[in-house]
């Protein structure tokens, strides 16, 4: 059986900064954006692999500069 990827939605990054929040415990990755206002973070995707991150970065148009590391 074949699983259609949907294409991701337009996201508008005005007032945003990219953020990978990474768990102490488990290890796991999840990037989105965090407002720089509110402090609110928006999950976006799972990061299981490097290939998960360049398509973070190429999706969203996003520098790995650019990116913040939460803990």
């Amino acid at each position: 059986m074949f699983w259609k990827r949907e294409k991701p939605k337009p996201y508008d990054k005005t007032g945003k900064i990219p953020v990978i929040r990474s768990s102490i415990c488990t290890g796991e990755q999840v990037a989105g954006f965090k407002g720089t206002k509110t402090g609110k973070f928006e999950e976006l995707m799972v990061i299981g692999s490097e290939k998960d991150l360049k398509d973070f970065m190429r999706i969203y148009d996003v520098r790995e500069e650019e990116i913040q590391k939460e803990w």
